[in-house]
């Protein structure tokens, strides 16, 4: 066989194989390489642009899921897909790349969430509230994130271990640096006057350090409890020191 043939040979086991992935069912990708931590229904389509009626992980659930591949980002070594879905209430967009080693890259994601979809993550019995999520990049390794650049924003915030009535709004904005992520914490519209700097490592590591203070219309059951920190300074203002690893 000369080289002109065997060049046409290639090329054209190369467009079955493209062909063949282009096609497969979504459902039996999903049966071979499907997490016990990923729950998903009525799928649809095939694993390059599908659809499934429901998909659950981690105490998240989403409805009407959509995803579609971006195959030009294949040539980089990443699997990239348009993927948007819709929450119990609110909605959620976002780019999401797969690269070499699982690290997973998220983009452009927009999202509105009522707060109890991330009760079972959160691990907080009772949380209610809404979140507006704006990240540019998040970037996780082993489900850790690496690179974060965006901002949250929580309203109506209720945690029922801290008091029964709306904590309020509070706001993040996260920045990546090199030894890790950074975000500076405020509040909005708070029970509290809250400010202060949130470091998140790679390893899992986060320290929080601000000043809190108590406002006029801040609950009994929360005022009691900044008793409990360090001596305030002479404006009222209590430090807040937390730290630990997730």
């Amino acid at each position: 066989m000369n080289l002109r043939k065997r060049g046409l040979v290639l090329v054209a086991v190369i467009t079955l194989v493209i062909g063949l992935i282009a096609t497969f069912p979504a459902r039996v990708a999903y049966q071979w390489a499907s997490s016990p931590l990923i729950s998903m229904s009525g799928i649809d389509g095939t694993h390059w642009s599908g659809t499934a009626n429901q998909f659950s992980t981690n105490g998240v659930y989403l409805s009407n899921l959509k995803w579609k591949i971006h195959p030009l980002k294949l040539l980089t070594g990443k699997a990239s897909y348009t993927i948007s879905g819709t929450p119990v209430t609110g909605s959620l967009d976002a780019d999401i790349s797969v690269g070499i080693g699982g690290k997973i890259t998220i983009q452009e994601l927009a999202a509105f969430l009522p707060m109890e979809m991330l009760e079972g993550a959160a691990n907080v019995p009772g949380l209610r509230g809404s979140a507006s999520l704006q990240f540019e990049r998040l970037e996780l390794v082993s489900g850790r994130p690496v690179a974060l650049d965006g901002s949250i924003d929580v309203a109506n915030v209720v945690v029922p271990m801290l008091s029964r009535s709306s904590l309020g709004g509070y706001r993040a904005e996260f920045f990546t640096q090199n030894n890790g992520i950074i975000a500076s914490v405020e509040d909005t519209d708070g029970v509290v006057d809250l400010a202060g700097r949130l470091e998140i490592g790679a390893d899992g590591s986060y320290a929080f350090l601000g000043k809190v203070k108590a406002k006029t219309n801040t609950p009994d059951s929360i005022a009691s409890q900044l008793k409990f920190l360090p001596p305030a300074d002479g404006s009222g203002q209590y430090e807040l020191r937390l730290e630990g690893s997730y």
